[in-house]
């Protein structure tokens, strides 16, 4: 599944008293007529929020539909991944607003981390991804091999 989008770098915001967050605007301006101003967010792998436009989101509802209902592995996945997923659409300042079962599953006080992940952005709280980065430390040669498998 190949996406349109580069979404890259790291930008530090707060969420409001209302539970918005601005979307960065390099972020916002890659975004589709089809995605009319629209992102996913839903639940990450890990404590944050994974924020899609639209219509990388229908690439992904696409490969979510082709899991069988049969597996229970899937169905717990898929119960998990979508009950909290909502549909945001940025307004005039280009902030979406957060679900409070999103805010309370990333652990979301005030301070955010937002990140650029290439088809997708991360909110994370600030605390949380420190001490995520700080726990997940990948070992030089681990890194390496993966280099060598993405880079020219």
């Amino acid at each position: 599944m190949s996406s349109q989008y580069t979404f890259i770098g790291e930008y530090n915001f707060v969420v409001d008293s209302k539970n918005r967050v601005n979307i960065p605007s390099p972020f916002r301006q890659q975004l589709k007529k089809s995605d009319k101003n629209t992102f996913v967010l839903t639940r990450g792998i890990d404590s944050c929020i994974w924020v899609y436009p639209l219509s990388e989101w229908k690439k992904i509802e696409i490969e979510l539909n082709q899991l069988s209902s049969l597996s229970t592995t899937n169905r717990i996945f898929l119960r998990n991944h979508l009950r909290h997923a909502r549909m945001a659409s940025c307004d005039d300042q280009g902030r979406v607003i957060l679900s409070k079962q999103l805010i309370k599953y990333a652990k979301i006080v005030k301070d955010l981390t937002i990140i650029g992940v290439l088809n997708k952005v991360e909110i994370w709280d600030k605390r949380t991804l420190i001490f995520s980065d700080k726990k997940t430390v990948v070992d030089d040669d681990s890194y390496e091999e993966l280099s060598k498998k993405v880079t020219v």
